[in-house]
């Protein structure tokens, strides 16, 4: 590992020295490239220097215990040692998490959904809470939250929403909330005083990006025609008209409005690339819907990976075995503990990996 470092720190030494020379700064595409890569590797040199100086520190208390004339300089470091070598524990083990493959998703904006599960009005009703819930987390981060579909009951539920929260690592912090969160409470439409368990389910998926069309030339065919219709004298004598056929596809864009070839061929390609981008986003649109299945499964009180149990003020993740009763603070947005010890938890599987 320290190897590994060692390299990590010589290339952050190498970008911080680009980041001063003239060419680079003159040029500011490469200047940008330069200073994000430089970013992204900081946070783990930073680390690494402050484990370097802890070993320092380990060493230098030892020697003291050692070597020291003075009796009470012997009991200082004596004391000292215990505490460096805890610090020292727990700086490497952030260094080990700031070492595992970065999930390629974790920068980006998030799409969130929620739906209502099996409870009736009363799950329509802490959907509605739990979309309040996420937005006052995001308010509270400095993230934008903004819903942009939103099917709402008669009761101030909800059946379903969607919203758009962009911000810093917004995915990273929130991709293990995706799951069936259930609640167990006295409903506001249940006479008797009786507790229902409800659930709701709720998707989190990164924002997609801007898909780019890359041509291959050999998956195109290009047959050329007379054009036919309105042209005038060119009309029928040339073959100005163009049929670009993309063949993983089988995508046809045919175009003729130009006495050109060269300028059908150009305005074909234009709207082939367009069709294209289309597909693409379906695809990716599929995708999504497929994830969102796989992460909200049936919406079954069963699948639950959280419990809000109003009447005892608590809240359970089921995944780790956590319970905090704070509920009221929770559903004000105070979910920064469930999310840390949820990360964590995650981030230590992936160390024993």
């Amino acid at each position: 590992m320290f190897e590994k470092l060692e390299t990590i720190e010589r290339t952050y030494e190498e970008l911080t020295q680009q980041m001063t020379d003239p060419a680079v700064i003159g040029d500011q595409a490469r200047y940008t490239k330069v200073a994000k890569q430089s970013r992204e590797i900081e946070p783990v040199v930073e680390k690494f220097r402050e484990l370097r100086k802890l070993d320092r520190d380990i060493a230098g208390a030892k020697e003291l215990m050692r070597d020291a004339e003075d009796e009470e300089m012997r009991e200082i470091a004596a004391a000292e040692l215990p505490e460096l070598e805890d610090r020292r524990a727990g700086v490497e083990n952030e260094l080990k998490v700031l070492l595992l493959p970065k999930d390629p998703n974790d920068e980006k904006n998030v799409i969130f959904e929620v739906r209502a599960g099996t409870g009736g009005e009363e799950a329509c009703l802490f959907a509605a809470e739990i979309l309040r819930m996420y937005a006052r987390y995001a308010e509270r981060h400095g993230w934008k939250f903004q819903v942009t579909d939103s099917s709402e009951t008669g009761l101030g539920g909800i059946q379903k929403a969607e919203a758009i929260i962009e911000g810093d690592k917004v995915y990273s912090r929130l991709k293990h909330e995706s799951g069936v969160h259930r609640v167990q409470r006295v409903p506001q439409t249940e006479a008797s005083g009786r507790i229902h368990t409800s659930a709701v389910t709720v998707a989190i998926l990164p924002e997609a990006e801007e898909v780019d069309v890359k041509i291959d030339p050999k998956d195109i065919r290009v047959d050329t025609f007379c054009s036919s219709g309105p042209g005038g004298q060119s009309v029928n004598t040339t073959y100005s008209a163009v049929r670009i056929t993309h063949l993983p596809t089988n995508t046809v864009v045919s175009m003729q409005d130009e006495k050109s070839q060269i300028k059908n061929r150009e305005k074909a390609m234009r709207i082939l690339r367009s069709r294209l981008l289309e597909i693409e986003r379906q695809k990716q649109q599929n995708a999504i819907s497929a994830e969102r299945r796989s992460q909200v499964g049936s919406g079954d009180r069963s699948e639950k990976i959280r419990t809000y149990n109003f009447k005892e003020n608590r809240v359970t993740d089921h995944r780790i075995g956590l319970t905090i009763h704070q509920l009221d603070q929770i559903m004000e947005g105070g979910i920064e503990g469930l999310i840390d010890a949820v990360v964590t938890h995650f981030q230590a599987e992936k160390l024993t990996d």
